[in-house]
């Protein structure tokens, strides 16, 4: 369905004016206090964390709607690692790991010296977690639909069909489930919970660490929020402008996870990855030769139907199809220091010679609750424009394996569920973007591919911000911190000191991928 010029514009102008709309008594955060306790056992621990008995935990209430900040209130789940060194204590910087659908409750240890002088607090975002949260499904039959979604892209026009007519069945679930909870996710209610928190912890200008989805909460709270920015970073940076409307009138028939570019970036990242393993003698997939021509052939051979391998990251024998290798790579290559595994994975497949019997798609499990995955999803669709007829996705995504074998249809069909979401949300947020804060932001990218947040999308929101300077990591991957010295000591400076790195800065990696 084409939407027309004039309705774009009107959407773009209402909501570019959606914090005007808003009461100034909504807008402003209220002075409410956090009471801090042990963290219940259940909580999710990430990867980087310290123990979870080195943390506390306390919940905050907010507005469902700010437009009503007297009327029903939701809860969200808070965690703070206390700084180390409490005499010489600098403030606050919280967290978000990304998503959207994440919990962030617990925050890893960003760096040595964050730890020392901040208190690190995180949140699930409303929604998410053990913030209030909304039910989609009332059976697991329900339940199983979803977990077809998330099974990765179709391959044919019948699964293509399948796919769409799951999708909606989702969508027309969550509508008559969910409640009201999933017209209040937009990103700009996140931030505007945000700057709740940050006024709960006592702290007059907020300071933040975002990466991937995070930044998106980053942009919008700079802009919302432009004079109360003291430090923020944004790491794996989302292009906003491609997050929510696109650049062009035309873009609105585009899913959003198309103009994000996502599929381009994992592109660069596995060619940045194939240069490195074929300069490489530890790299097993190195047995001379083209090697993009070599994994083409591994996909070549995977469209006739799955195969058997000893997983060689377990050790156990795996069936394996097209979607899955996709995937898998595109995992692999969100960090760099995952290079050997790839390799093991991709020769392994090159050499399979017996196919497998076969097989239905398998149901990939959904590694994230299914209404934090779904409330992630509400946000994703709030935010931003997409098509209304789901031929869209499947007419684009032929377009984008041409461009990105494999990458283009996985990431194409991601938003498919946002056909008809039931998220619309009157208090999002579009833009501008330009609002100039009252210190300067930090973005990181990673120049050599980002198979989430393509370094372009980065350059771009470095000229689009307001008040912003971009800091390069010379690798692949999806986030840069903990993964180069120079990079976390140019955090430090920025947050500690204030000091931003100089202009068009590269660091290089700790080291490289099969040092």
């Amino acid at each position: 369905m084409v939407t027309s010029l004039s309705r774009i514009l009107a959407t773009t102008a209402a909501v570019a004016l959606t914090a005007a709309l808003i009461p100034p008594a909504a807008q402003a955060a209220t002075e409410t206090s956090l009471s801090w306790t042990t963290c219940p056992a259940d909580t999710p621990v990430p990867a980087g964390a310290l123990p979870l008995d080195r943390y506390q935990c306390a919940t905050l209430e907010v507005p469902l709607s700010y437009r009503d900040p007297n009327g029903t209130k939701i809860q969200l789940a808070v965690g703070r690692l206390p700084a180390a060194d409490q005499a010489h204590k600098l403030g606050t910087v919280f967290y978000n790991p990304g998503g959207p659908g994440n919990p962030g409750r617990i925050p890893p240890v960003l760096t040595s010296d964050l730890h020392q002088r901040f208190d690190l607090v995180g949140f699930d975002p409303r929604g998410v977690g053990a913030s209030t949260v909304a039910h989609c499904f009332t059976s697991p039959d329900q339940l199983a639909i979803l977990q077809r979604v998330a099974a990765q892209f179709p391959m044919t026009p019948a699964q293509a069909q399948q796919q769409i007519t799951d999708a909606l069945a989702v969508d027309d679930l969550c509508a008559q489930n969910a409640g009201p909870l999933f017209g209040h996710l937009s990103t700009a209610n996140v931030a505007r919970d945000l700057d709740r928190l940050r006024a709960a912890v006592g702290s007059p200008m907020l300071s933040y660490y975002g990466l991937s989805y995070g930044t998106v909460i980053g942009e919008t709270y700079a802009n919302l929020f432009p004079d109360r920015v003291r430090a923020i970073v944004l790491d794996a940076v989302d292009d906003p402008v491609n997050w929510t409307t696109g650049y062009h009138p035309a873009d609105a028939n585009i899913p959003f996870s198309v103009r994000l570019g996502a599929d381009m970036g994992a592109l660069q990242a596995l060619q940045s990855f194939l240069a490195a393993c074929s300069a490489s003698s530890r790299c097993a997939f190195n047995t001379g030769g083209d090697l993009f021509a070599k994994f083409n052939h591994v996909l070549d051979g995977l469209t006739a139907g799955p195969v058997t391998i000893t997983d060689p990251n377990t050790g156990q024998p795996a069936t394996i199809r097209y979607q899955d290798v996709i995937a898998r790579t595109i995992k692999y290559l969100t960090n760099a220091d995952n290079s050997p595994r790839l390799a093991d994975f991709l020769q392994a497949l090159s050499t399979a010679t017996t196919p497998a019997p076969a097989m239905a798609p398998a149901a990939t499990p959904i590694a994230t609750p299914a209404d934090s995955l779904l409330g992630g999803g509400a946000t994703q669709c709030a935010d931003a424009l997409n098509p209304t007829d789901p031929v869209a996705w499947t007419s684009i995504a032929p377009i984008t394996d041409q461009r990105a074998r494999g990458f283009g249809p996985y990431y194409t069909y991601l938003s498919l569920p946002c056909v008809r979401f039931p998220s619309a949300d009157p208090d999002h947020y579009a833009g501008p973007w330009n609002r100039h804060t009252a210190n300067p932001v930090l973005l990181i990218g990673n120049s050599q591919g980002d198979p989430d947040t393509p370094y372009p999308g980065a350059q771009r929101t470095a000229k689009l911000l307001g008040n912003a300077r971009l800091l390069t990591l010379d690798t692949f991957g999806h986030g840069a911190l903990s993964h180069s010295q120079c990079i976390d000591d140019a955090v430090d400076a920025y947050f500690v000191r204030g000091r931003m790195p100089a202009a068009d800065t590269v660091c290089e990696p700790n080291h490289g991928p099969f040092d």
